[in-house]
């Protein structure tokens, strides 16, 4: 941390991206966990009570577009993250940060505001269908425009403070898997439970809203953003009159000296962000796919059966997920050039296997080797504290392996290829689940 730089008090600056972090994957999550509520609105008799849910999901006949329901989903997620963060990647310098924040954030909120409402009104399945994949693809186009800004504001602060986005996003994860437990636990219609579900997300997308206020006001960040626009002006006059001396006015290209810009920062981190794509993609081709149809061999059709995915699936993962990430604060090794982390990162492709080897069901190919709870437990804890350690460190580390005023370019490509490995997981993780 630069010695001249003024002390984050109270960690303001590290608690607003925290909160920041939890805003931007909190209103996904939360569409996720309400896959029962959304699921059941599309059939023709929908029912309402979590229990009947689970075991209608067990067995019953579903309709064409309860069981294309997920897929869907996914697509509608994926591609618009993807090719958003794509555009903020190259677009960021043209549309004002606090635009692309402020005007994200207040969106989102809309949608779920929107999404509450609709919670009370009563839709006939295809339009109802039709309207949520809508609401997905906005939602994932400007989520990847905030989590791409935010990446970005933060390769202009110290390396640490990439840390608490990650932090947030994987509370995001804890927190909507640990409200689905609870829905569960209460016996609560199914509908009453969504519409709280949808009211808290829009509570945290205000709170979200008033830090990013807050932000410009504090002292730390104001001296990071000031030394920011020095090193870019500066930079801008140097390159100004190289380009005096080495051309001619009228052969001057902005947009080439952009793109070159651009190539030659992405040469400088190329391996980490192929290290973070690669990680996302070996999580995301396993979890949820193959990792929601895991079954409970202790059970033997107790409760434990009941809460045996939302515990050891969503909520386990996504506590080691946010104890990795959380992690990168007090702790950064290996270092940033060190060939041990992408070799690190490779080698947890070998949870692809050991995943379809425990209890899957229904499986055609594989056997089960792994029979018992814990195995599917103890590969899931290394699992997902590892992605969220070993990703957690390639954010940080990416806008630090450039120029001070290239910073904030490379945090929007590293989020390019964030999303570019959850893209890729999404489309393989079909193949995946067929090899079982």
């Amino acid at each position: 941390m630069d010695i001249s730089a003024p002390r984050d008090k109270y960690l303001g600056v590290w608690l607003i991206f925290f909160i920041l972090g939890l805003g931007t994957l909190l209103p996904w999550n939360f569409f996720m966990t309400a896959t029962m509520y959304f699921t059941s609105r599309l059939r023709d008799s929908p029912l309402v009570d979590l229990s009947a849910n689970h075991s209608m999901a067990a067995g019953e006949q579903r309709s064409v577009l309860e069981a294309k329901f997920n897929n869907v989903m996914t697509l509608c997620a994926m591609l618009p993250l993807l090719l958003c963060t794509c555009l903020n990647s190259f677009l960021h310098t043209l549309i004002p940060q606090r635009l692309r924040v402020m005007g994200s954030l207040l969106v989102i909120m809309f949608v779920f505001i929107i999404t509450a409402i609709l919670v009370k009104v009563p839709l006939e399945p295809l339009p109802f269908f039709s309207v949520t994949m809508v609401k997905i693809v906005i939602i994932n186009s400007f989520g990847a425009v905030l989590q791409g800004s935010l990446f970005g504001m933060a390769g202009l602060l110290p390396a640490s403070y990439t840390t608490p986005i990650m932090s947030g996003q994987g509370l995001a994860g804890t927190f909507a898997a640990f409200a689905m437990i609870c829905a569960i636990a209460s016996g609560s219609e199914l509908h009453d439970a969504a519409f709280g579900y949808f009211i808290t997300a829009c509570i945290v997308i205000f709170l979200s809203i008033f830090s990013y206020v807050l932000l410009p006001k504090l002292e730390f960040f104001q001296f990071y953003q000031e030394r920011n626009r020095n090193q870019r002006s500066e930079e801008e006059h140097h390159s100004v009159n190289l380009m005096d001396r080495e051309r001619k006015a009228d052969s001057a290209d902005p947009r080439r000296d952009q793109n070159v810009s651009m190539i030659k920062i992405f040469k400088k981190i190329w391996v980490l962000a192929l290290s973070v794509c690669f990680t996302f993609t070996v999580t995301i081709g396993t979890f949820p796919a193959i990792t929601a149809d895991a079954r409970s061999t202790i059970a033997d059709g107790g409760s434990w059966d009941l809460y045996f995915i939302p515990v050891c699936c969503f909520l386990l993962f996504n506590l080691c997920d946010w104890g990795g990430r959380s992690l990168t604060a007090v702790c950064m090794w290996p270092g940033k050039d060190s060939v041990l982390l992408p070799v690190s990162i490779m080698c947890r492709v070998v949870f692809v296997p050991l995943f379809m080897l425990c209890n899957i069901q229904p499986r055609l190919h594989l056997p089960v080797f792994f029979h018992h709870d814990g195995f599917f437990i103890v590969f899931m804890v290394i699992f997902a504290f590892s992605n969220g350690y070993l990703a957690s460190l390639c954010m940080c580390y990416g806008p630090k392996n450039v120029l001070p005023h290239e910073a904030e370019t490379a945090g929007a490509i590293m989020a390019f290829f964030l999303s570019l490995g959850l893209a890729l997981g999404a489309a393989l993780s079909f193949l995946f689940r067929a090899l079982v």
